[in-house]
Formats: C-alpha cells, structure tokens, sequence
C-alpha cells in the first residue's frame, strides 16, 4: 500500500509498500483509497507544502488492476469513477506536484504522471506508454480529455494512437516528461523541485489550476456510466 512521508515542506508518496521494491502499484480500489488519504494528509497542510509521487525499483506504476477488474466486472463503472476522480485531484491539488518517474509507467499510470504540474523520468531505463491501442482496450473520454489539456496537441495524438513505449531520452523530447536523470537522482531531483516551489501552495494556485485545466477536470469528476470494454474486464 502507499505510505506517505515528509521532508520539510515536501510530502513524499511512495506508491508501494514500505521495504518492498518492484511493486507494480497497480490502481486496486485500496490502493486508490490509501492515495486519496495522503492527499487529504497533504491537503491539509498549513504553511508551505508539495507533493512528489515516486515508485521503487523497476516500477511507478502500471495502471488498472486488471486482475480485479475481471473478477468485478460489474463494478468496471464505479471503479473507473474513482481512478478519474483521483487523476482530478491531482490534476487541481493546490500545491506544487511532481512524479518523479524511476521506472515503467504504463496506463492508468501514465495517466496519472500527466495530472502532475512536472515530471522527472529515469534517464536510462523504463518506459512511458499509453498501451490501449495495442490491447485493445478503450479510454474513459476524460482520460482522453486530461492528456490533451496537459501535452501539446500533437504529443498527445500520436501517444495515445501509436502505443509507442517512450524512454527516457524520447520522452523528455516529445515534452510527455519535463526532465531526465539518473537512477538515483530522479527523486531527489524532484524534491529539491518541489521545494522551490512549495512557497506557491494555497487556494490560489488551486484555483489557477482549476481555471487551466477546467474542462479536464470537470470531465474526471462526473460518474462513469455505461462503459462497456471487454478488454479490461476480460485480461488478465
């Protein structure tokens, strides 16, 4: 599950579980349920504040649980629901955020790295990939919606049409990531980022995030209703 902690004004998620590496942190309705409470620890914060997101080893995170999904079937809509309305939150937190990107990023994943204000990937390994074309699985029109309020129109045409897995190097210049280091400097790097600007955190900047990304936003957060794609539901 994902744990929080903190250093100075920077709340640091891990997105797996504590002394585990090479968790896939996949979007299980706990684990969506752990991320919304950091964000409401992180909300809550008085004073300067940000928010980096970071995965362990050969992972940040690789969507959808798909293994879920095919056993709740029936609940794809309301599953679907709150893995928008987590990507939301994000996307509108009223603090500086950061993905720092250490491994593969797939799906529901990348997805969710867009929603971030910066992203910082690996340099020499892993991957960021919208697979959906490739296995023939739909996107939720907001999801569709977020990663064209947040990458140039272009980038996000041929990312989502293409399925192209984009490292590093590839990523950083097709603008899906904003810099790239090294193994080890990736999340320190996003620290010292978030630091810088921890000072802009409050209402303003929540609502200038809002105002910059209204129709993604409001797209995330309405109810998932009637989606119907065999692909999820199905894989395992």
């Amino acid at each position: 599950m994902p744990y929080l902690r903190r250093e100075g004004p920077v709340f640091i998620a891990h997105l797996g579980t504590r002394d585990e590496p090479d968790t896939e942190n996949r979007f299980h309705p706990e684990w969506i349920a752990a991320m919304n409470a950091i964000l409401d620890e992180a909300a809550a914060a008085r004073g300067p504040a940000a928010l980096v997101t970071a995965g362990a080893g050969k992972f940040y995170s690789t969507g959808a649980d798909i293994a879920w999904a095919a056993d709740h079937s029936d609940r794809i809509d309301e599953y679907l629901t709150e893995v928008q309305r987590l990507l939301a939150r994000i996307l509108t937190l009223p603090m500086p955020t950061v993905a720092a990107l250490n491994g593969h990023v797939y799906g529901a994943g990348a997805f969710m790295a867009v929603a971030h204000d910066y992203r910082i990937m690996r340099a020499d390994r892993g991957y960021v990939c919208f697979p959906g074309v490739t296995l023939g699985a739909n996107y939720a029109p907001a999801s569709v919606e977020l990663v064209q309020s947040r990458l140039p129109a272009q980038v996000a045409h041929h990312a989502l049409v293409s399925g192209q897995r984009y490292g590093g190097p590839d990523a950083l210049a097709a603008s899906l990531v904003d810099e790239i280091a090294d193994e080890h400097e990736v999340l320190p790097a996003a620290i010292r980022y978030a630091q810088a600007l921890a000072h802009t955190s409050g209402p303003v900047l929540g609502h200038i995030k809002s105002c910059l990304h209204k129709a993604a936003a409001d797209a995330l957060c309405e109810p998932v209703t009637g989606y119907n794609n065999h692909a999820l539901a199905h894989r395992s």
